[in-house]
């Protein structure tokens, strides 16, 4: 189910703009480009992925496995966003944001991710999961 409430614990998340990455953000993404504007709906709005891969995201200071390529890319228009993930398993999110910061979630609401982030611009989004292997999931965007 996705998070329908802003009373949802939403962890602080720490950037780490320039470190090097064996992630290629310049890649087509796995699942996708999502176009969303301010007031978007439906509200949360979601894209099924599969999330893992053989890259450890530790290269850019984040938990998990993930695909070199980005699972989804998201071109956002508004202020803030919060992009989370939902699946059976222990999932994490690695997110490149538009000023080239990186940014990582890890176990937020039980053993999904989800990070609160503001501004306009690509986002390059990762979902990977903790301990490796592959497990189906979904990424949802919301202003709430």
């Amino acid at each position: 189910m996705f998070i329908k409430t802003a009373a949802t614990a939403i962890i602080a998340a720490a950037a780490f703009a320039g470190l090097a990455a064996a992630q290629d953000y310049s890649l087509s993404p796995n699942f996708g480009t999502t176009s969303l504007s301010a007031g978007f709906a439906p509200d949360p709005y979601g894209v099924s992925i599969v999330a893992g891969g053989s890259v450890n995201a530790s290269n850019v200071g984040c938990a998990g496995m993930i695909s070199n390529a980005p699972d989804v890319r998201l071109q956002w228009s508004g202020g803030r966003i919060t992009i989370g993930a939902e699946s059976g398993s222990d999932t994490t999110l690695v997110v490149n944001a538009p000023d080239g910061s990186w940014y990582c979630a890890d176990d937020v609401n039980g053993f999904d991710p989800a990070i609160a982030l503001s501004g306009s611009g690509q986002y390059d989004i990762w979902v990977g999961v903790f301990g490796g292997g592959t497990a189906n999931a979904t990424l949802y965007f919301t202003e709430f």
